[in-house]
């Protein structure tokens, strides 16, 4: 074969290969799209309170005679999941429920496709999960479902799941009342008077997504409260160069809102390292690391929490329930705690129905 030959075979190739990934990257966006637009159009008037969902009696009875099984199929690992696993696992024993297997997919979907493949293999009655990428995952989820397993959602929904057809419901944070509530952290760390910067989640991502609207929508009613940058990141290693790079083009900012506590800390560490004491950080969710700073009287000002152990403890007593022809609505909230230094301590027990790490208890005693 001639060398212009080969030359124009690699050319038709190589043109056929960018055809093909544009259409893929058309189809997935796509897909996202449409996912972030059925988000936008739920009715969250329907949605429940956790504090709605019980079983009686004479239901918990029925529940124990079928001697159900069940499997927590989770997206990563740490303490917060584990208090949602902990609630979950107290709330199916004394439903009589056996918990047969719990993985953690360590944030990937492709580990979470092969966990959700040996779970189908152990056939369990109920499964609780979050799904970390609803479309590479939905084919595995459809086979368990095949299975005749009732499946409960922690957050993020599937695109093209029905709810009482292929999920039992989701149970998730009240995000809307959690991001107007670090609006009036933010008000009360800058005295109504405040220059803000905003590090936000730039990911299409269920919670974080709603939570940072949310905040950007309740901070609006504080009239001299003034956005002064706003910048996005995909990773949390990113947030320290992002906080860098924000505060040398506007050191006159007083507080900074970041979408989650994890985040958040790589925010921090840049305020210690550039001496800037005066600038104080609002976050969501519970993380030792931060929690240390703010009971040393350091830059977190205060942060939103979930509940983590009712989180799981809905979850089961949910998965339970449609076993026995139960239908909870399609969407249930947990409530939230505003935490600053004051309340660190109860709010953490309330949280995670466990005992302050030492270190942190230690801090609060000085």
């Amino acid at each position: 074969m001639s060398t212009t030959r080969k030359n124009k075979n690699h050319s038709a190739l190589k043109s056929a290969n960018i055809v093909f990934l544009s259409l893929l990257y058309i189809l997935c966006s796509y897909s996202f799209s449409l996912s972030a637009k059925n988000i936008q159009e739920i009715d969250w008037s329907k949605a429940a309170n956790s504090s709605d969902i019980s079983l009686s009696p004479e239901q918990i009875n029925t529940i124990k005679d079928k001697k159900l099984t069940a499997a927590l199929v989770w997206h990563g690992a740490s303490p917060w999941i584990n208090a949602v696993s902990r609630g979950a696992e107290d709330e199916f024993k004394k439903l009589g429920v056996r918990v047969i297997a719990q993985t953690d997919a360590q944030y990937d979907p492709a580990k979470q496709v092969a966990d959700l493949e040996n779970i189908s293999a152990l056939e369990p009655d109920l499964v609780l999960s979050l799904s970390i990428d609803g479309i590479s995952t939905k084919l595995s989820y459809q086979k368990i479902l095949a299975g005749g397993a009732k499946l409960v959602l922690l957050s993020n929904p599937i695109p093209g799941f029905q709810h009482n057809k292929d999920f039992a419901g989701i149970v998730t944070d009240d995000m809307f009342g959690m991001g107007e509530a670090a609006a009036t952290l933010v008000a009360q760390a800058s005295n109504d008077t405040g220059k803000i910067g905003i590090i936000f989640h730039d990911a299409n991502y269920f919670i974080t997504n709603n939570r940072d609207q949310a905040f950007r929508k309740a901070l609006t009613r504080y009239s001299n409260i003034k956005v002064i940058s706003e910048k996005g990141f995909v990773k949390e290693h990113e947030t320290s160069n992002i906080a860098a790079a924000m505060l040398l083009q506007h050191p006159e900012i007083d507080t900074i809102y970041v979408s989650w506590d994890t985040a958040a800390e790589g925010v921090i560490e840049t305020l210690r390292s550039i001496g800037r004491k005066d600038i104080k950080v609002v976050t969501h969710d519970l993380g030792v690391n931060n929690l240390l700073d703010m009971a040393m009287n350091g830059n977190l000002y205060g942060t939103i929490s979930d509940r983590p152990y009712d989180i799981g403890k809905t979850m089961a007593r949910i998965a339970a329930g449609a076993e026995i022809g139960i239908q909870a609505p399609e969407f249930t909230l947990v409530p939230f705690d505003s935490v600053t230094h004051e309340n660190i301590a109860s709010i953490w027990h309330k949280a995670f129905k466990a005992p302050l790490p030492k270190l942190l208890d230690l801090a609060l005693k000085q």
